[in-house]
């Protein structure tokens, strides 16, 4: 998938508005990643190389980070590292298995759970390796060791981290992604993903996110071009 363009094709207006623009630093949305963060990141992009998992993790860090705006009560601090590792076990997957792990029409419950347990002993080692909180980083460990297969979700930084995941399948880079993973067109993966989506969110802030889904496979957008 190409990556989102840096520089615009064109001026329409054809001047330059770019002195006018607000200070980034206090728009919001625009803020990145955080400094710890990204330490984690580098640590695990190692591991994020399967599946797209990078590219998946990283449009999942903000949507974490979206939802902690909107529940201030969280912890950034168990939520966002917690995001960044929840999918660095399917790197100890054979390749070619893992997307049998959650193929429609069969999947392979025990190599999800294996990539859930081997993500929480990497989770455990990258987060030493960086001087985490102990405290903390027994929740993250906790986070990952389940993240996939646990039918309720743990309290609220658990329930963001499994929210942020399964709302990127939404997103337009979830959507072609998956499409690709199984030949789909974008209206079956729109099926595929909302069967696995809409009903097994835990917040009611995802399922408002979750609610824009399907625009662009509508007439009306498809219709635009």
């Amino acid at each position: 998938m190409a990556l989102p363009r840096l520089h615009p094709l064109t001026n329409q207006l054809g001047e330059d508005v770019t002195g006018h623009l607000p200070d980034a630093a206090g728009v919001p949305g625009t803020a990145g990643w955080r400094t710890e963060d990204d330490a984690v990141w580098r640590l695990a992009a190692g591991h994020l190389r399967v599946r797209g998992n990078d590219g998946h993790t990283a449009y999942s860090y903000g949507l974490a980070r979206a939802l902690c705006d909107l529940h201030p009560e969280a912890d950034r601090d168990v939520v966002l590292p917690a995001i960044i590792l929840h999918g660095t076990g399917w790197s100890r997957v054979p390749e070619e298995e893992v997307l049998e792990a959650i193929r429609p029409g069969g999947g392979r419950p025990d190599l999800v759970l294996r990539h859930e347990k081997e993500g929480a002993a990497i989770a455990a080692d990258i987060l030493a390796r960086l001087g985490h909180d102990p405290v903390r980083t027994a929740e993250i460990v906790g986070i990952v060791d389940g993240h996939d297969s646990r039918a309720a979700a743990l309290p609220l930084n658990d329930a963001l981290v499994t929210d942020a995941d399964k709302l990127w399948r939404l997103t337009p880079h979830g959507v072609e992604t998956i499409m690709d993973w199984f030949g789909l067109t974008r209206e079956q993966a729109l099926v595929l993903i909302g069967s696995r989506v809409h009903d097994h969110l835990f917040t009611d802030t995802a399922r408002a996110l979750a609610a824009m889904a399907g625009i662009d496979s509508t007439p009306q957008r498809v219709a635009l071009g």
